[in-house]
């Protein structure tokens, strides 16, 4: 009635030569996730015009990557407090994964630029408040 299969079949041929794929480490995976938070918060910080913090950011994108970063350009500084708050949450992300790396210098890092981004905010909104009254 039926004809026994007589040759494997495809699913059983391909898994006996398995192609090997390159794997990036736990280590490296975060590594390449850090640089990128940096490299995006470098960029907004460059679009703030803080030069200092800038360069502090950018040394950290160059040890992660091994190539300095390509500056962001710079244009008006409008919308400021969004600026800010960007560039808050992304030290925050970068914080995060400073912490699974135990990376202390970026965490320090992170953590200064995302109090700094809160103070401008903060300082942003009461002056803004004071502009209304």
């Amino acid at each position: 009635m039926y004809e026994p299969i007589r040759t494997k079949s495809v699913v059983h041929r391909l898994g006996a030569h398995r192609v090997e794929q390159p794997h990036s480490s736990r280590g490296e995976a975060l590594d390449i996730q850090l640089a990128g938070h940096l490299s995006a918060l470098l960029a907004v910080t460059d679009e703030l015009g803080l030069d200092e913090p800038a360069a502090a950011i950018a040394a950290q994108v160059e040890r992660l990557r091994g190539a300095q970063p390509v500056a962001a350009p710079r244009g008006p500084a409008s919308g400021a407090a969004a600026l800010h708050r960007r560039a808050h949450d992304l030290a925050a992300r970068a914080l995060l994964v400073a912490a699974s790396r135990a990376d202390t210098t970026v965490a320090i890092l992170s953590a200064e630029r995302m109090d700094a981004h809160a103070a401008a905010l903060k300082s942003l909104e009461s002056r803004d408040l004071a502009g209304a009254l």
